[in-house]
Order: structure tokens, then C-alpha cells, then sequence
């Protein structure tokens, strides 16, 4: 109980720091309103904290507003705004109509008018107009998902087949000068990758673009092949933009709170991207070299891990990481494994992530539950929601990557 607790004191920590609140206070220092009208457009899982933060701060310097993001993260009316929830990962008809307020929202505006963007992680499902029909919009997305391509090959897709991706938005607010202040959940900060770059030059081009339809062996439609080899803007100089927020400090303040608890933290990495049951296994791997270890430690890894689905099951990476360092943590004392979504959901869940330790395998083994199975079949939520292996945290009005972290404590 004491190693779950100390988990969840390293997670509230993170999460806690990374918040959007003082980030758009911090960015909003260095945006020159100037006199004309301001309106603001928020799209991502963090939108409504982003949001809510920009109101505290301006209120009715803004005029009006437009609020997208993901089913069961808005937390109530903010000013004057339009707050619509729409689908995630996948986008849906909200999607769409979020994407249409938007546009309406910024036609028309003057050279002196200021569009205040923010964008989190999510934005490229919940801030959508497709140049292709829904359906197929839906079916490519669903391709990309099922076959593991990671978020900046999705993107590169994503971009060719919107309206509003790729630049495309911030070509729509001209002639008004735009404001982007953009929570990055992408390794790098690539801000042309992160929801897709909507106000940003891309750097992908068609040709990157048609190399991943052939990788994965897309299923597509002559427009949607042709559209893949339209070029996206690559120069945008109305626009401004200024990215707060990342994994390297959810990473950061982990080390801040495990230093606290008594461990001896070590960050391996702020760019964890490969397979979850790989990370996992290295993870159970490195408990295994320092399990007899006299000193507390912990091992931190942020990023964003895939998985390549062979079953039916129900998941996510967090998850599906964390059973995985179970099979090696058995045996190891003091020994725990957590892995979370920063922003409260891991995959299609209502879980953040998993927990797992040295007594998890024993526990699962009780119940007739095989780790080696679980994972074949992608059932990771059930497994864990056995032995207590879940961790809950509902949305958290941010999304900055995944936190990864092995505890060792003596």
C-alpha cells in the first residue's frame, strides 16, 4: 500500500505541474493584443482549462469564443463561449460542427483583430473538416490506429485530408493576426505535428506523406490518393506561436516529488517511443538489476509508447506497459511499476493507466489470469481491474505525454 500511495503522490505532483493555468498566464506575456477585436478558438483535450485560463486572465477583452474538446472534459460555461465536446481519437459529426464554429468565428475579421489559438494534445480528432467523406475519414484513422503508425505519421496523413490541418486554420484567419499558444504532446515539440499544426507551417510534405500510405498499405480512395499530393502552406507570417508545456517537465516534476518521498530518481528518458510491453519489460528489467539495491530509487521515462494490436481486448499503452513489467517485477521486493496518460484517459478507457508490483503476477495466477494471454489479446483493463491495478484520475485539463516510473523502495 505504501508503494501505490507514493505513486499516486508522484502523479498528482506531475500532473499537477503540468497544468495549463500558469503556462497561458506565462505565454500570454508575450502576446501584443494590440486594439482591435480578440477572439479565441481552443481545441485539445486541455482546451477548457486553456480556455478558462485566457477568460480569467482577459475577460471581456475577448469577444467571443469557441471551445472544442473531448467528451467528458468540459467543466461547465466559460464566458460567453461555445463549448462543444466531440469525439476522441476518432473524429465525429461535434468534430466537424467544432471545426465550422471556428472558421465562422475568425471569417471576416480585420488586419488590427488578434485570433488567441490554443491547441493540446487531441486536437487533430476533436478539431476536424474533412476533405474526404466522414466515413472514409473515420476508416483511415482507424487503419492508422489498428497498425501502429506513431502520431507524426498520423498527422502527416491527417494533414492532406483536412481542411483545417497543415496550416490550413491559420490561412483562415487572415488577414487578423493569430496568437497560437500550443501545449505540446509530441516528443520534440514538433509544432507543426502537434493536433496537425493547424496555425503552423508544415514541414511534411506530399511526398512523406504518400511514403506512408505505401508503409502501411493504406485503403484509399482516388480523391482521398490525390489529396495526399496536394502541398500544405509553409509560410505563415500572421502568425505567431509559442509552445509551454511538455513531457521533459511532467518528467521533471516526478524527479521533484520522488526526491521528496525519499528515492534516488534517475530520468532515463523525456523520449520513451516504442512498443508498451517493451517499455515495460525494460522497466521490470531494470528492477531485476537493482532489486537488491539498499538505497530507494526511481526510474523515470517519459513519452509515448504504441501497441500493435492482435486481439479484441480493452486497453491502452499505460496499461498495457505496466502488465507488462508485472511478469518481472514477481519475486522483486519493494519493487513497482505505474505508467499513466497525462491527461486522465489511456486509450479508448476510462482508465489513466496501470499500476502493477512484486505481487501482481501471484495475484493474477489466483485468479486464473495469464499475463502472456492478457497481452496477446490486448486485454490489459480487464487483467488489472482484478488485483486493483487501475489508476483513475478522470480528465485532467492537461495532456503533455505519458509518465512512466519503476519504484524501488528499501
Amino acid at each position: 500500500m505504501e508503494l501505490r500511495k507514493d505513486a499516486e503522490e508522484i502523479i498528482q505532483g506531475a500532473i499537477g505541474a503540468a497544468l495549463p493555468d500558469a503556462a497561458v498566464r506565462r505565454a500570454m506575456e508575450q502576446c501584443p493584443l494590440g486594439e482591435g477585436k480578440v477572439v479565441l478558438v481552443s481545441v485539445g483535450k486541455a482546451a477548457w482549462q486553456m480556455a478558462k485560463a485566457a477568460a480569467d486572465l482577459l475577460g471581456d477583452r475577448i469577444s467571443a469564443g469557441v471551445v472544442v474538446t473531448k467528451y467528458g472534459h468540459s467543466m461547465g460555461p466559460v464566458s460567453n463561449f461555445e463549448i462543444i465536446e466531440a469525439g476522441h481519437p476518432v473524429p465525429d459529426e461535434n468534430s466537424f460542427r467544432g471545426a465550422e464554429a471556428a472558421i465562422r468565428l475568425v471569417s471576416g475579421l480585420a488586419p488590427e483583430d488578434l485570433v488567441l489559438f490554443l491547441v493540446s494534445g487531441g486536437g487533430s480528432a476533436l478539431f476536424e473538416k474533412p476533405l474526404v467523406s466522414p466515413e472514409e475519414l473515420t476508416d483511415i484513422t482507424q487503419q492508422l490506429l489498428a497498425c501502429g503508425a506513431d502520431i507524426v505519421e498520423i498527422n502527416t496523413i491527417r494533414k492532406r485530408i483536412s481542411a483545417v490541418k497543415g496550416g490550413k486554420f491559420g490561412q483562415l484567419c487572415a488577414p487578423a493576426r493569430a496568437f497560437s499558444i500550443i501545449l505540446s504532446d509530441i516528443l520534440g515539440d514538433p509544432l507543426d505535428m502537434i493536433a496537425s499544426g493547424p496555425a503552423y507551417p508544415d514541414s511534411s510534405t506530399a511526398a512523406d506523406a504518400v511514403a506512408i500510405a505505401e508503409k502501411y498499405h493504406l485503403r484509399l480512395s482516388p480523391e482521398a490518393r490525390r489529396l495526399l499530393e496536394v502541398e500544405t502552406p509553409k509560410k505563415l507570417d500572421h502568425v505567431t506561436s509559442c509552445v509551454t508545456g511538455s513531457v521533459r517537465q511532467l518528467c521533471a516534476s516526478a524527479k521533484e516529488t520522488c526526491e521528496k518521498l525519499g528515492y534516488e530518481p534517475i530520468i532515463l528518458t523525456d523520449c520513451l517511443s516504442c512498443e508498451a510491453r517493451e517499455a515495460g519489460a525494460f522497466l521490470g528489467a531494470i528492477a531485476r538489476t537493482y532489486g537488491d539495491s539498499s538505497r530507494s530509487m526511481a526510474f523515470i521515462a517519459g513519452g509515448e509508447t504504441v501497441v500493435h494490436l492482435t486481439g479484441k481486448g480493452k486497453g491502452g499503452r499505460n496499461q498495457e506497459l505496466a502488465l507488462a513489467a508485472a511478469e518481472l517485477l514477481d519475486g522483486v521486493a519493494g519493487a513497482a511499476v505505474f505508467s499513466v496518460g497525462s491527461d486522465g484517459t489511456d486509450g479508448p478507457t476510462d482508465a489513466a493507466g496501470g499500476y502493477v508490483d512484486s505481487f501482481t503476477k501471484a495475484a493474477l495466477k489466483e485468479k486464473g489470469i495469464s499475463i502472456y494471454e492478457t497481452l496477446a489479446e490486448n486485454d490489459a483493463y480487464h487483467a488489472l481491474q482484478a488485483v486493483n491495478g487501475l489508476i483513475m484520475t478522470g480528465p485532467t485539463g492537461t495532456n503533455v505525454n505519458d509518465l512512466s516510473v519503476l519504484l524501488l523502495k528499501r
